[in-house]
């Protein structure tokens, strides 16, 4: 199946139609800017002028980068405070020419990265993180998501663990690979001790790195570099739209 995927950032708003048998794009990718400030009708005039890019008519998978609730928006760590319990399904089905699908941007690079990535065959429970301006965190059980898992708000000597530990935080602080590391090795651990994974599954920006600092991690569980990288967000809301419309119900 063929299903526009749109994977919603604090920066850019990009797309691209996916075969979702295959993982692969079936189109070039294409970004627009995210307006300033990210107000709820700017941005989803900006999803829509994606869509009308590929003049698409038909189920749409959109990520969006804070806790998504069947479609509605709790958070707003990257985007204008006034999405929160904005219903972010509702408004960008007023504007597109099909039925719509929103889940938080981690979760969707979860949902790609098990079926068609580094989590590809993975039994048991998957962790993947992105390590970027923040912390995404996505939770995978044989294959299947559990949804708006905030691991990176963990707390981690008294603060979120994204103030120690985000790709953000190693460029602002000028943090050593080895450093980095370090602070990387102690939020892992907490990880374990608490969910016992499988697999850890690093992506984000810190991610292009992999090898400066995975090497350097000290885990009983196995931690695998991201292997779908910027196509994630796009491909994962894909798959979230596709099994939307082989359910059914849950597209009305």
């Amino acid at each position: 199946m063929d299903i526009l995927g749109i994977d919603i950032g604090g920066t850019g708003i990009k797309g691209a139609i996916v075969n979702t048998a295959t993982g692969e794009l079936k189109s070039d990718r294409y970004r627009e800017l995210t307006p300033q400030p990210a107000k709820p009708d700017a941005v989803c005039d900006v999803v829509n002028d994606v869509a009308t890019h590929f003049n698409w008519a038909g189920p749409v998978g959109c990520t969006f980068p804070a806790i998504v609730h069947h479609g509605v928006v709790f958070s707003a760590a990257n985007v204008h405070k006034s999405w929160i319990n904005t219903d972010c399904k509702g408004l960008l089905e007023k504007r597109l020419r099909g039925p719509v699908v929103v889940l938080n941007d981690a979760d969707a690079a979860g949902v790609a990265e098990a079926k068609f990535g580094a989590g590809r065959g993975q039994d048991g429970l998957v962790i993947m993180l992105t390590l970027g301006t923040g912390i995404g965190s996505a939770l995978l059980f044989h294959g299947e998501l559990i949804p708006n898992a905030e691991l990176g708000h963990m707390e981690l000597r008294g603060k979120d663990a994204e103030w120690r530990v985000s790709d953000r935080v190693r460029q602002e602080k000028k943090l050593s690979w080895k450093k980095y590391a370090k602070r990387l090795n102690e939020y892992l651990g907490r990880l374990e001790f608490l969910f016992s994974p499988d697999l850890f599954i690093i992506g984000g920006g810190a991610s292009k790195y992999h090898d400066k600092f995975l090497p350097r991690l000290k885990t009983r569980t196995r931690i695998v570099p991201a292997q779908l990288l910027n196509e994630a967000g796009i491909v994962g809301a894909a798959l979230a739209a596709e099994r939307a419309v082989q359910q059914g119900a849950a597209l009305e």
